[in-house]
């Protein structure tokens, strides 16, 4: 059989390698079909073998390593305890000796590769967490003195933030004191990066998921390395130290000062939004945005442009790519003596690079970069660079130094746009132009193209981040191609430009008429942005779902993208069983905050109602956008079916039952007689007749979700029992019976009925 890599058409050193064990299907024995379907299956089995032939050959495989990485990473997190670094590394080195020895077996040897990487992966997380382990607070402080070195400074639309490398925490009776913490302190006072400061916080532990499957916050900031938040109390001082501030805290605050002064130079000129957003796009400071710009650049879909990614790279890459060979290319004398080529390719890598530094160094960013630079190195080096290639050194490289990443929105659909856009782009327009036609024929046709290309790009990648908008946002964009087609050309055309040139420009102080020029496309922009997020219809708001249908619809990207025969077609098939699941994934009947100040119920009308919302109304923002709601926190409809008085509040779930929010032991002990499910933060004692969620099933469990499954109970928590990892809350044992209980039947309604008080105060 002759064997193609599907990448040059040109056989592959390895194709005797791998035909055999490919070829050598066979139906089982035994099998007697009729001739018709003999034939039919004769040829279906043939061509299987040349899909499955062309899908391993020489080079094909290569894309699939990151694959098998990022899975090995995902088993990691997805571990309820914390793996053994040498178990880890031990297993690892099993699997690639696996590897080795089944190098010659045509089907054994990918399979045994995916082992190792996986294996691999898992181990990377592993080693990774054990060398950034650091203290966590376990319990709330109301008020502790610190001291210590700046090193971040992030300012934001109401307040500014810093993150402290903490050198004096001064704090009475805990056990563990974080070395870095982050702290909230009033719009203006942010210290310079760098600057040793001493103040009063109130401080908290990292916030645990506000619902069982929501996005862990905890681990977020473990991998941060931060160890507490909180919030300052009183004036911040700016002091000196006799501790040395290092070089990295060096090189941040000399970065920082030129974030800073280019940061203040642009809203010096380009004040409110368009100010932010210009400030977002050169030095990645994009937290001042308000918030009605910052939710309609999301709903609109053109939320990508806030986040600097392969979009901006490429354009600061590739005008300073062009410039300079642009300008050396006006010598011809020059020109013929020299790689101008060349030369272009390494100041576009050093543009790069800067801008990489400026602009803070993201996760989509770090991607962009890795696979700018393998592509400007191949200019200089003469080597051909392969997309495909490109993209799987570069998720590799990101995983390798990051391994927390994979869990992370920003990597998942950078990487998922990404590769599905070289996929497409692969393939290219089925039209070209006729080179004999008339010049304006030709100019018009060029014209075509480049809206129709800028349509399918907005599709495709809509269309490939559109699994991970919906699970960690809960929405979808669906003009989000009508506001591409309108916004990106100004983008592409004047904004980036005059924001380098604006760059460029300003030390010599001719940079004012670029930053305006700026603000121009950026007003463009938002009147889109904000025209689009006000169609009805905009918002697309989607249910929470479990991360089952995320990995499958992943699998049917994947299939589709990196497959190339007719096999890839699976993954269709695949994405349509993933959005069923994800429609069919059921919602919780009760939320029960992980601190027990706040609770929510579904009513007879099928929306939750707000049982009693604590001091923090966050947990309930997050449970109406998980429930496809749009409603606010302070929406009074919130409060249909609920009664309150000074000791708690009652409410009907949609069946008939009742739940009881309990303020008080006395409140407590009648509850436990009339309701069904009792909710309290006190410490439960004595025989209760209802399921009771007090202050030891809060603290153990977290956040919890209760499902009615006729007359039992599913409980769901955030932590499961025996749940054990580095940046979650070490849970007291709990029984595995806790999940599911047997709960009070339905009482007759005036048995059930609400206390007097509670009926008055409804009044």
């Amino acid at each position: 059989m002759t064997r193609h890599n599907g990448q040059n058409g040109r056989a592959g050193p390895r194709a005797k390698t791998w035909a055999p064990g490919i070829e050598g299907i066979r139906p089982p024995a035994g099998l007697l079909l009729p001739d018709g379907l003999a034939d039919a299956a004769n040829r279906l089995r043939g061509l299987l073998s040349q899909w499955i032939a062309a899908e391993v050959a020489p080079g094909r495989l290569m894309p699939w390593l990151p694959v098998a990485f990022g899975a090995g990473i995902a088993a990691y997190f997805a571990a309820d305890r914390e793996p053994a670094w040498w178990a880890s590394m031990a297993a690892s080195a099993g699997a690639l000796a696996i590897a080795f020895v089944a190098r010659h077996r045509a089907i054994g040897f990918p399979l045994a590769i995916a082992l190792a990487a996986a294996g691999t992966g898992f181990a990377t997380a592993t080693l990774q967490t054990a060398r950034i382990a650091h203290p966590i607070l376990q319990a709330s402080l109301p008020s502790v003195t610190l001291a210590g070195f700046v090193e971040i400074r992030e300012e934001r639309e109401r307040s500014d933030r810093i993150v402290v490398r903490v050198e004096r925490f001064d704090a009475h009776n805990i056990a563990v004191k974080p070395a870095r913490v982050r702290v909230a302190v009033r719009k203006g006072t942010a210290p310079a990066v760098g600057s040793f400061v001493e103040f009063k916080a109130h401080f908290s532990p990292p916030m645990q998921p506000l619902r069982p499957g929501g996005y862990d916050f905890a681990r977020d900031m473990f991998f941060q390395q931060i160890g507490a938040s909180g919030y300052a109390l009183g004036k911040i001082k700016s002091t000196q130290s006799s501790a040395a501030r290092g070089l990295w805290l060096q090189y941040s605050s000399a970065i920082d000062a030129v974030r800073e002064s280019i940061d203040k130079r642009i809203r010096s000129i380009i004040a409110g939004d368009d100010g932010s957003i210009a400030s977002a796009l050169i030095t990645g400071k994009r937290d001042a945005i308000s918030t009605p710009v910052n939710d309609a650049m999301y709903v609109s879909s053109l939320a990508h442009v806030l986040s600097i990614s392969g979009y901006h790279m490429a354009v600061v890459a590739g005008i300073v790519f062009f410039v300079i060979r642009a300008v050396l290319a006006l010598i011809p004398s020059f020109a013929g003596r020299h790689p101008i080529k060349k030369w272009a390719a390494g100041a576009a890598l050093l543009a790069a690079t800067f801008y990489l530094l400026l602009s803070g160094v993201e996760v989509a960013t770090q991607r962009s970069y890795i696979m700018i630079a393998i592509v400007l190195l191949g200019v200089i080096f003469d080597r051909p660079t392969l997309t495909f290639r490109t993209i799987a050194v570069a998720a590799i490289a990101v995983l390798i130094f990051a391994p927390q990443a994979i869990v992370h929105p920003s990597f998942q659909m950078s990487f998922a746009a990404t590769l599905a856009l070289i996929a497409t782009y692969q393939h290219g327009l089925p039209w070209k132009a006729d080179p004999d036609s008339s010049l304006g024929m030709r100019l018009a046709f060029w014209g075509i193209r480049e809206i129709a290309s800028l349509l399918l790009a907005s599709l495709v990648a809509g269309l490939a981040t559109t699994p991970y908008a919906a699970y960690h946002f809960h929405r979808l964009a669906p003009y989000g191609v009508l506001a591409n087609l309108l916004a990106m050309p100004i983008v592409s055309a004047v904004v980036m430009p005059m924001g380098i040139l604006g760059v460029l420009t300003m030390p010599l102080g001719f940079d004012d008429f670029f930053w305006r020029a700026m603000a121009w496309g950026i007003d463009w922009m938002n009147a889109v942005a904000l025209w689009v997020a006000s169609i009805p219809g905009a918002v697309g708001r989607v249910h929470a779902f479990d991360t089952g249908p995320l990995l499958l619809g992943t699998a049917a990207l994947l299939m589709i993208c990196l497959m190339r025969t007719p096999l890839r077609w699976s993954g269709a098939l695949a994405g349509i069983a993933a959005i069923a699941w994800a429609v069919t994934a059921p919602q919780p009947d009760i939320l029960v905050a992980g601190d027990g100040h706040s609770a929510a119920f579904r009513a007879g009308d099928g929306r939750l109602s707000a049982l009693f919302i604590g001091r923090d109304e966050f947990a309930i923002k997050e449970w109406l956008a998980a429930d496809a709601d749009g409603r606010s926190p302070k929406d009074a409809s919130l409060k249909n079916g609920v009664t309150c008085d000074a000791v708690g509040c009652i409410g009907r779930i949609g069946d008939g039952r009742l739940i009881a929010f309990s303020l008080s032991a006395e409140a407590l002990a009648e509850d436990c007689m009339r309701a069904s499910v009792v909710i309290t933060q006190q410490e439960g004692r004595g025989s209760c007749q209802a399921l009771m969620i007090d202050r030891t099933a809060s603290r153990a469990r977290g956040a919890i979700g209760l499902h009615w499954t006729g007359e039992r109970l599913k409980q769901t928590g955030v932590l499961s029992p025996g749940h054990d990892r580095p940046w979650a809350h070490h849970p007291t044992a709990i029984s595995a019976d806790a999940e599911v209980q047997q709960v009070p039947p339905r009482r007759d309604p005036g048995e059930a009925a609400p206390r007097a008080e509670d009926r008055d105060a409804d009044d």
